[in-house]
């Protein structure tokens, strides 16, 4: 099994994996899509909020925002993050303030909140590390995978990270979550 790296820029990579079966192929891609740990948004709490938008909905939209992720975390770490504003305004991503500069929105652009006259909205939000199969919003990006034309067992991978994680870490962490279901797996074949 062989890797060639096409295309390696910001947030996506194309590489060609060769001599490779359909089922392992696939299995780095489902890992890498739903095994990566990344942190997101999980609770929020809100202390004012007297703008004409639910409570819930404007969390949900506060659990989509990527946050960096890159670097040694422990499974249990969580991050508060704040946010105050008054309107009239759009209340954008870089708004939030983080307690750790480890961990802050990875774009500050993403409309949150438009706030009207005299509406105003203050929360607390904590972000824990989660995977993919636990929620969307734990998802490190997206991988797709295309045969090659030749005839032989090559296949065409494009991986495309929404910004917590780069794509090559993406992988590597795929690359580890697999090798540790296969050691699970060993060691249990062992004790039969």
């Amino acid at each position: 099994m062989k890797i060639e790296v096409l295309h390696s820029k910001g947030n996506e990579m194309e590489f060609v994996l060769k001599d490779a079966t359909v089922a392992f192929a696939n299995a780095i891609r489902r890992m890498g899509m739903s095994q990566v740990p990344v942190f997101a948004i999980d609770s929020v709490t809100f202390y004012e909020n007297n703008s004409a938008v639910f409570d819930e909905y404007i969390a949900n939209r506060l659990g989509l925002i990527p946050l960096t992720s890159e670097g040694a975390h422990k499974a249990d770490e969580e991050v508060l993050l704040s946010l105050g504003a008054e309107g009239p305004k759009m209340v954008h991503s870089k708004e939030l303030k983080s307690s750790t500069p480890k961990v802050k929105c990875v774009y500050d652009n993403i409309p949150i909140i438009k706030l009207g006259e005299d509406r105003g909205i203050r929360l607390e939000a904590k972000a824990k590390i989660g995977r993919g199969t636990e929620h969307a919003k734990f998802q490190a990006g997206i991988i797709s995978y295309g045969y090659e034309s030749n005839g032989k067992k090559n296949f065409k991978f494009m991986v495309e990270s929404f910004g917590q994680v780069s794509p090559k870490t993406m992988l590597l962490k795929a690359a580890e979550g697999l090798k540790e279901k296969c050691d699970e797996l060993n060691s249990q074949l062992k004790d039969v």
